[in-house]
C-alpha cells in the first residue's frame, strides 16, 4: 500500500497506521484510574460508574436458574427472548404511553452501550452528523466516529441557582443539511443534567421540522432527584415514529455485569436495527436474560427503582455538602457530578493526579467526554460509595490546598 493512502507500514516493516475511522479517538482511561487505585480500601472509589447497591433479589435468582436451562446457553433466539422482548417493549411503552409490537419493534442487545453502536449504524452512513451534547458520555461520543458520522456538539451550561441548563439556542444551530439524528442521554452523564419539558418540547419541534431521528439513551432515565418529572420524549407528538428508545438492566436495576439491554423503536427502523445487530454481536447474553426478565416484571419494579434512587440522591447531597467550598456542579440526576477544575487553577487530569497521591481519592477526568472544556472537568461518581465515606470528601480536598 502507498504512502499516499495514509496507511502504509512503517519504515522498520511494522503494523500499518491505523484506519482513519479511530482518527481523534482518545483512548478510554477510567481503568487507569482504578488500577492506580487498585485494592487499597482507604481509596474513595469516584473513578468508575459503579453501584453498591444490590441488584434485584429475583433477577438473582432467576439467573441462578438460568445457569442450568440449556436454553440459556444458545445462540437463538437473536433478537433476544420473545418474553423479554415483550417485557421490554411493555416497560418502554408504560412509560412513554405508546404501545409497541415486540416483535417488530424491539431487539434485546448486549448491554445498552452495544445498542448504542447499533441505533447509529442503522440510521446514519459516513459523512453523515449527529448532534450530542457537551458534556456527554464518551461512548456515545465516540461510536458516532466509529459509525464514520462526525458528531456536532450542543453544550450543557451551568449557571449559579439554575444549574445545567442545555442550550436550546446552540442545539438548533447544530443542525445542518448532513445532520440525521439527534443523540441524547437524560440524565444526562457526566454532569447529571436533566432536560425539563420545554427542552424536550424543542428536542421534538427540531426533530420533526429537520425530518430527524432520536436516538435516546434511556440508561438512567428514573433517577431523577429533587422530584423532578419524568417524560418519555416518545409520548410527544411526532415523536413515536422517530424516537429509538436504548436502554439497559446496568444502572436504574443495578445489573451491570448482566450486559443485557433493549432497542425499542418504529418497525421501519427497527428492521435496519435487527440486522445490525446480527452482524454486530449476533445475540444479547443468553443467561444474562432471565435476570432482566425477573427485573423488569417484578411486581415492586418501581418502588424497587425509587428505592434505588432515593440512597443515590442522599449521597449525592453528601457530596455536595463535604465539598460546599469548592467548585462542584449539583447533579439533577444519574450517578455523577463534575467538579470545575478552572477556579483551582489546574486541570482535571492535574487534580485527578493530586487527589489520588495526596487525598487516597480516585476520579476521573473527562479529556474525552466533550470540547475544549472538558479539560477542565473532573468527574465524581457518588454511587459507589456509602454516605458515611463522601462526607470525608471535604477533609480529602484539603490535602490537595
Amino acid at each position: 500500500m502507498s504512502p499516499e493512502d495514509g496507511r502504509a507500514s512503517g519504515a522498520d516493516g511494522g503494523a500499518p497506521t491505523p484506519p482513519r475511522r479511530l482518527a481523534g479517538i482518545p483512548g478510554f482511561d477510567i481503568d487507569g484510574v482504578a488500577r492506580a487505585a487498585e485494592s487499597d480500601p482507604g481509596i474513595l472509589r469516584l473513578e468508575n460508574l459503579d453501584t453498591d447497591l444490590r441488584p434485584p433479589a429475583a433477577a438473582v435468582a432467576a439467573t441462578r436458574t438460568a445457569l442450568e436451562s440449556p436454553a440459556a446457553n444458545s445462540y437463538l433466539p437473536f433478537t433476544g427472548r420473545a418474553d423479554l422482548r415483550a417485557a421490554a417493549a411493555r416497560h418502554v411503552g408504560r412509560l412513554a404511553g405508546r404501545d409497541y409490537d415486540p416483535d417488530r419493534e424491539c431487539v434485546i442487545t448486549a448491554g445498552g452501550t452495544e445498542g448504542l453502536l447499533n441505533a447509529l449504524l442503522a440510521t446514519v452512513d459516513p459523512g453523515d452528523e449527529v448532534v450530542v451534547t457537551d458534556p456527554t458520555y464518551a461512548g456515545m461520543l465516540q461510536r458516532v466516529r466509529l459509525a464514520g458520522a462526525r458528531p456536532r456538539l450542543a453544550p450543557w451550561r451551568y449557571e449559579a441557582g439554575e444549574g445545567w441548563r442545555l442550550d436550546l439556542d446552540a442545539l438548533a444551530g447544530c443542525i445542518g443539511d448532513r445532520t440525521r439524528a439527534l443523540f441524547i442521554m437524560n440524565p444526562s452523564m457526566p454532569s447529571g443534567g436533566v432536560l425539563d419539558a420545554n427542552d424536550w418540547a424543542v428536542v421534538a419541534e427540531l426533530c420533526r421540522r429537520h425530518d430527524l431521528r432520536l436516538l435516546y439513551n434511556a440508561a438512567m432515565e428514573r433517577i431523577l432527584y429533587d422530584g423532578r418529572p419524568y417524560l418519555h420524549p416518545a409520548s410527544l407528538p411526532g415523536m413515536r415514529g422517530r424516537t429509538l428508545t436504548v436502554g439497559s438492566v446496568s444502572k436504574e436495576h443495578r445489573m451491570i455485569g448482566w450486559r443485557t439491554g433493549w432497542i425499542v423503536g418504529p418497525s421501519a427502523a427497527m428492521a435496519a436495527v435487527a440486522k445490525v445487530g446480527i452482524y454486530n454481536v449476533v445475540t444479547g447474553v443468553g443467561i444474562g436474560q432471565p435476570g432482566a426478565l425477573a427485573a423488569l416484571t417484578a411486581a415492586d419494579e418501581a418502588e424497587d427503582v425509587a428505592a434505588g434512587v432515593r440512597r443515590w440522591e442522599r449521597r449525592r447531597d453528601a457530596v455536595l455538602d463535604a465539598l460546599r467550598d469548592y467548585p462542584v456542579r449539583p447533579a439533577a440526576g444519574g450517578w455523577s457530578l463534575l467538579v470545575d477544575t478552572r477556579p483551582l487553577g489546574v486541570t482535571a487530569r492535574e487534580l485527578s493526579g493530586r487527589l489520588l497521591a495526596r487525598a487516597a481519592v480516585a476520579a476521573t477526568p473527562m479529556d474525552a467526554w466533550g470540547g475544549p472544556d472538558a479539560e477542565y472537568q473532573l468527574r465524581l461518581v457518588f454511587s459507589n460509595e456509602p454516605v458515611s465515606r463522601l462526607q470525608s470528601l471535604g477533609a480529602r480536598f484539603a490535602r490537595i490546598a
